[in-house]
């Protein structure tokens, strides 16, 4: 496995990192618990020390799933969860309220069956909520020990320059992968300059990066890949399988290749694996033990999927 430094901090993270958000399989088609539980035990083993996770996956399946299985090893890990999205009624809605982020955080200990979180991340923006009420918030549970670094998701970099002045932001989490490159204009450059270490969800396009499907999958209006990720619409869909055929050629497995592209950009330090089993935790740890060429990264960054 690869390690990078997040900037600013002490800390190593695996430039693989393990996504949980399959995990109660609420989103995603179903998942057996065992076999999550199962896919973390292998993630620890293979060196991947990174588990990001949040309330809002499965009401908090997720974040419970971890904790069993970190029992007695939770030195091992580097735990990042998250804060803001409450369900209430069969509704969501965003809550970045100082008393809402302190009863999430210790509801999350909870379930994570630990003291102290690596990494607490604002899941989503809340205008409802002055940024600098949020932020002091998340400073007042690092001087508690309850979390160790502030982290923001899916914020603009208005959002985010507010956050930075506020409090001190050591990580950024936000979606980029080959077809997904919006970070890049204005989110990923701010993030080098401020030494903000960038973690990178939906690195393989919610599964259709890896190569498996060939026709587009019936999909419930719950799933995540009919909800948040675009390329399974049906117009596009078709366009990024042909895509995805073409990038095949290169002799790489796809889950590798979509993954080590994003890691070897300037900035990430982590690229997130969504994983329900220890078999696709072992197929995408193997991304770690190789690298694109210069020349391949660039054949890639040309690739037409639209």
């Amino acid at each position: 496995m690869k390690y990078n430094i997040f900037p600013n901090t002490q800390e190593k993270v695996s430039a693989i990192g393990l996504g949980t958000w399959v995990f109660g399989g609420e989103n995603w088609g179903g998942a057996d618990d065992a076999q999550c539980a199962a896919a973390v035990g292998e993630a620890l083993a293979s060196g991947m020390n990174l588990i990001d996770t949040a309330p809002f996956y499965t009401d908090g399946l997720s974040e419970k799933i971890i904790g069993q299985a970190l029992k007695g090893r939770r030195d091992k890990a580097f735990i990042a969860t998250k804060c803001g999205i409450i369900r209430e009624n069969g509704r969501i809605r965003h809550d970045l309220r100082p008393a809402s982020i302190m009863a999430e955080c210790d509801q999350s200990l909870k379930r994570l069956q630990c003291d102290v979180i690596d990494l607490y991340i604002c899941h989503w923006p809340d205008p409802a909520v002055a940024i600098e009420q949020t932020m002091g918030t998340l400073l007042k549970l690092r001087d508690q020990k309850k979390i160790r670094h502030i982290g923001v998701s899916n914020f603009d970099l208005e959002l985010l320059k507010k956050a930075c002045a506020a409090a001190p932001v050591s990580a950024y989490q936000g979606q980029y992968s080959i077809l997904e490159r919006g970070m890049e204009k204005e989110i990923l450059p701010f993030c080098r300059e401020k030494g903000i270490g960038v973690m990178a969800y939906g690195a393989m396009g919610g599964g259709i990066l890896t190569g498996k499907y060939k026709n587009r999958p019936p999909l419930t209006k719950k799933d995540a890949r009919h909800m948040f990720y675009e390329f399974f619409e049906e117009i596009r869909f078709k366009k990024v399988i042909q895509g995805v055929e073409d990038l095949k050629k290169m002799g790489h497995p796809m889950n590798q290749l979509a993954l080590n592209w994003v890691r070897q950009q300037s900035g990430v330090m982590t690229a997130l694996a969504g994983c329900r089993s220890a078999e696709q935790v072992r197929a995408n740890v193997a991304a770690a033990d190789w690298n694109l060429s210069a020349e391949e990264l660039e054949k890639i960054r040309a690739a037409v999927f639209v």
